[in-house]
Parts: C-alpha cells; sequence; structure tokens
C-alpha cells in the first residue's frame, strides 16, 4: 500500500495498523494525518509505547496519557480510580483520535489497560471507547519488555494475557476488539542499495541463505572508520568508547546543562526520551551526532558531524556534517503537550557524543554509515534494528556477529505474512470506493470530530511564501510573546530567538521600539545585562556561556538569549 493511500483510509476515521519495513515512511504518513487534522482544526492525542519515541514525534507516553502508568495490572479499584481522576477522565473524554507510535515495545497487557481505561471513562461497549485509533510500527523492530511481576499477576487482572510464549500488542484482546485495518506500506525512502534492500527483507522472512552471509562477511571490520558511529548493544561499551575519545582532544570542555519547566513528572519523561544528555560536554573535535530534526532542514535526528569551534557571538557549538554543512547548534525545545498546551519543556543543545551509542536508542534513525559489533545480541531483532539503520551496505561494517543477530521472532514472521494479506484486501476495498464517496465520507468524519471542513491549509501555504523571519517580525506587531509567536509559528522557542536575534544583527527591528513590549524589568534581567558588560569589556564579545559561568546554572541559556537582545538598546 502507498503512503497515500493509508492516508486517504486514515482521513475516514477508521482504526489503523500503519506498519511497514524501516524507510516505508510510517512516521511521514503519521505527521501528514496529524497536520491535515490540525488543518481542520482537530487535536489528536499523540502518545507512543516508550519515552524516546514520544519525544521523536513531540507527544507523551502513553502510559502517561492514560495513567495506566508503570501499574503491570489493572484491578477493578485501580480502574475506577484512574477513571475517578478528573484530569484523565477530561483528556480521554474530549479525545477524538488516540495515536500510538511504536506499538511494537507496547505489550498486550498494556494495550488492554489502555483499553479498558477508555472504555470505562468514556462509557459504551465499543472498543477503546469509540475512540479512531492509529497504531504504528513495525514488529521486527525492539519487542516488549514483560516483568516477572506482570506474568506472576495475570490472574489478578481485569485484563488477560494470552499464554502463547510472547506478549505483542496484537495478541491483546483489545487488539483483537478493535480489529484495525492493515495498511502495510510498501514503497522504500531510505535504502538506496538493492543488495542491502534483500537482506532485510530475507532477515524479515527467515530466509537468510549463504549470499547474505557473504556479504555480511565482505563488511567484516576490527576498527571503525574515522568519524563512523558505533553502535553496542549495551550502554557500558557506548559510555566507555564516548569518554575515551573525548579524552584523546587537546582543548577546553565546553558544558551545556539541560533547563527545564513544569511538573517533575512530565519532565522525568522529557528527560529519559531526548537522546541529548542532562549535561553535554564538548571539544573541538568531537563526533556528535544531531537528536531532533530542525525546522529550517539544516539537520535531522541522526545527522553526524563534527565539533569545529564554538560561536564567538553565543559560545554555541559550530558543527560541520558529514555533507560538509555548517551549522550552529544552537538550543532546541522537547515538549510535552495535551490539546495544543505545553505541559512541561526542556531545553538543550540537540546533540550528543556520537562514537557510540546503543541499539536501542539508534531505533527510529537513519544513519549514512555505522560500525557495530552484534556478537553480543541477546534479544530477537536487535540485530535487525541495527543493521536497518544503515541506508547503505557500503556504510556498514561490522566488528561481530552471531546468530541470533540474523534472527527475527518465530510468531512476528508469521503474523507479518497475515499483514501483508490484510493490507492487500484493504486495499482493494479502498480503491473499490468513488472519489465522491471517498470525500463524502472523510467530510463526514471531520464533522463528527467537531472540526472544520474548510481547511486551514490555504493560510499556511500564504504564509510560507514569505520570508520565515519576516513572518516572525509581523508577529512583533501584535504584541504577541514569545510563547507566543512560537505557538503561532508552530516552532520551538530557541527558534524564535534566533529569529529575533537575525532581526535585531540585520537592523530589520529597533529593540527599543518593536522589542520594549518584551524587555523585563526585573532585578534578574538587570544582573544579566550588568553580567553581559562585564563581560563584553573583559572579552570584547558577548558570547552566553562565560556570562552564564560569572551568573550561575539558576539562569539559562534561554533567558540569557532574551536578556541580549537589549543589550545595547
Amino acid at each position: 500500500m502507498t503512503q497515500d493511500e493509508a492516508l486517504s483510509i486514515l482521513k475516514t476515521g477508521t482504526s489503523v495498523f500503519i506498519t511497514g519495513e524501516p524507510g516505508s515512511g510510517k512516521t511521514h504518513t503519521i505527521n501528514r494525518f496529524v497536520q491535515w487534522l490540525r488543518d481542520h482544526r482537530i487535536e489528536p492525542a499523540i502518545t507512543a509505547s516508550t519515552g524516546i519515541a514520544a519525544t521523536h514525534i513531540g507527544g507523551r507516553t502513553i502510559h502517561s496519557w492514560s495513567g495506566v502508568g508503570v501499574k503491570r495490572v489493572m484491578t477493578p479499584s485501580y480502574l475506577s480510580r484512574i477513571a475517578g481522576n478528573t484530569r484523565i477522565a477530561k483528556r480521554v473524554r474530549e479525545t477524538r483520535i488516540l495515536i500510538i507510535d511504536e506499538i511494537s515495545m507496547l505489550s498486550a497487557n498494556t494495550l488492554s489497560m489502555v483499553e479498558a481505561v477508555c472504555r470505562k471513562v468514556r462509557g459504551g461497549v465499543e472498543p477503546f471507547g469509540g475512540l479512531q485509533v492509529v497504531l504504528v510500527g513495525d514488529f521486527f523492530q525492539l519487542p516488549p519488555v514483560v516483568t516477572r511481576e506482570q506474568e506472576e499477576n495475570k490472574q489478578s487482572s481485569l485484563v488477560s494475557l494470552e499464554d502463547n510464549g510472547h506478549s505483542f500488542a496484537f495478541s491483546s484482546t483489545a487488539w483483537n476488539k478493535l480489529h484495525p485495518t492493515v495498511c502495510y506500506l510498501s514503497e522504500q525512502h531510505r535504502q538506496e542499495d538493492s543488495s542491502f534492500l534483500d537482506l532485510l527483507s530475507a532477515m524479515r522472512r527467515g530466509t537468510i541463505n549463504d549470499t547474505h552471509h557473504a556479504l555480511l562477511k565482505q563488511r567484516s571490520a576490527d576498527v571503525a572508520r574515522s568519524g563512523v558511529t558505533q553502535l553496542f548493544s549495551h550502554n557500558v561499551d557506548v559510555d566507555h568508547i564516548n569518554s575515551a575519545e573525548l579524552r584523546t582532544l587537546s582543548g577546553a570542555e565546553e558544558t551545556f546543562v539541560m533547563t527545564n519547566r513544569g511538573p517533575a513528572e512530565f519532565v522525568a519523561t522529557l528527560k529519559k526520551g531526548c537522546l541529548s544528555p542532562e549535561t553535554l560536554v564538548l571539544k573541538v573535535g568531537a563526533r556528535v551526532m544531531f537528536t531532533k530534526n530542525d525546522a529550517s532542514y539544516r539537520f535531522v535526528n541522526g545527522t553526524l558531524g563534527t565539533v569545529v569551534g564554538f560561536s564567538k557571538e553565543s559560545g554555541y557549538p559550530m558543527v560541520k556534517t558529514n555533507t560538509g554543512r555548517n551549522v550552529e547548534a544552537t538550543p532546541l525545545e522537547w515538549s510535552i503537550e495535551d490539546g495544543g498546551t505545553i505541559l512541561a519543556r526542556i531545553v538543550q543543545v540537540p546533540l550528543r557524543l556520537a562514537w557510540a551509542m546503543t541499539v536501542h536508542k539508534s531505533q527510529g534513525m537513519s544513519l549514512d554509515a555505522a560500525h557495530m559489533d552484534l556478537s553480543q545480541v541477546f534479544e530477537y531483532g536487535q540485530g535487525y534494528v541495527a543493521l536497518s539503520r544503515v541506508r547503505t551496505l557500503s556504510g556498514l561494517t561490522l566488528a561481530g556477529l552471531n546468530e541470533r543477530a540474523l534472527e527475527v521472532h518465530p510468531a512476528i514472521r508469521i503474523k507479518d505474512s497475515e499483514f501483508r494479506d490484510a493490507s492487500q484486501v484493504a486495499r482493494e476495498q479502498f480503491l473499490s470506493v468513488s472519489a465522491a464517496d471517498l470525500l463524502k465520507k472523510q467530510n463526514g468524519y471531520i464533522r463528527r470530530c467537531g472540526g472544520s471542513v474548510k481547511a486551514d491549509h490555504a493560510v499556511r501555504q500564504e504564509k510560507s511564501k514569505r520570508s520565515t523571519y519576516a513572518i516572525t517580525r509581523e508577529l512583533l506587531s501584535k504584541k504577541l510573546s514569545l510563547e507566543g509567536m512560537a505557538k503561532e509559528r508552530g516552532l520551538n522557542l530557541g527558534t524564535i530567538l534566533t529569529h529575533l536575534e537575525k532581526l535585531v544583527a540585520t537592523k530589520k527591528i529597533d529593540p527599543r521600539v518593536d522589542l520594549a513590549y518584551l524587555r523585563p524589568k526585573s532585578e534578574r534581567f538587570e544582573k544579566m545585562i550588568r553580567a553581559f558588560e562585564k563581560i563584553k569589556k573583559r572579552d570584547g564579545e558577548t558570547r552566553l556561556a562565560p556570562v552564564r559561568q560569572v551568573l550561575g546554572d539558576s539562569f539559562s541559556f534561554e533567558e540569557l538569549r532574551v536578556a541580549r537582545l537589549f543589550l545595547n538598546s
């Protein structure tokens, strides 16, 4: 099935399971669907099975959204307690579309618990209380973790787990009740190497042969090539290599500390899911990887590069990517939203050391090159996840390989064949519907969700024809706050500040006039201005890092950037 066909099915309000091989466009299809919903003034609930996945898509974990938390069993009293929570009940009742990404890592038990909560809160007998549920993922990726507690408490739970030797979400009662339409995406947008694609497909089907083994043998290498990220199964190997490599570099360390705002529970979730560390230590020459997509498309999550210096103006890292592009890595924001409202946010330079990383944290990334040791692989699918991160066979080198690394779960292989067949049936049914009937269904769906049939995308398209800086400049005339501008533009606060810095530097705006309403009048602000003046007198420049060293970590880079806008006004 193509992305466009899957998108058209999603627009009818049908509950769907979006799957496909890495690079088939699962995330891209969901992003298009979410944008379409928002164009029609419908806000979906965007969730994921893990903190890392939730951070990638700008959502929250399904455990947090539904209130099931880390519990492994659903007793009647626990279900009543969740349903009685005003905040959770309001969120579930007001939701029309629930998206769950990385469904492969969500256990059958947890999915059934979420379904029970939705049905209890929303009433009725329909699965998930009548929500449109969109499940996204590839079951050949890393499987769910089932704890001993969960296994020992099957009998005490309101939801039952089939005793079939595994805990995949598709084996749950909730999945069977929902009976989602399967959209198996068949287009390939990532790997450009047909022999490598054939190898990955053979792993999925369990048909690895001597030719595939010979291909992998050709990629053997004890040592990683210069500048290539190494993937390992265990954190201890990753930490050892990154720390050791950083120590070999001469020059001073530059430290960047994450800032946060919001309830501790949500902040902890964001930190757990963010691939950038709370304290990022860099030197010139450090191998790094960007950990977030850039709104201006200068880099994406997974872009590799080398630190070549630190900006004299801001103090932020200057990174030369593997493609030769020079990028200033200014802080970006990760946030948890609920119905368009930001509940919590963290801000950090979107980088991490990239001499090495774990296979687990590489899930969802696409790398130009990687060196991996798969001799210690211990989970089904772990080797497949690692190998499928690389775009081409020429970008892969292997230090070791065991048999488990080439294996996928037998139950998944059988189920995958069923998913392919079900997707073909769904596609044939979809193609039999006329364009007029399809449009009628989609418009009816929009109305049922309380949206507007007339889309807002025309307004967005008109805005996009103008300079992104010009659009931000126009928002100043509306006297919007910085947060208001970020929300209006659909950008993070760091990007808005970059726009304002550019507008001031090019004299497109006068801070004394255009930014006067944003100027803080607190003693804290005056303290920042004095620190900037002190550093400028000493160093002849106004870098953020030295100013922060004077003021202390209680002053965020974000508020220092705001203060610097008014330095000469």
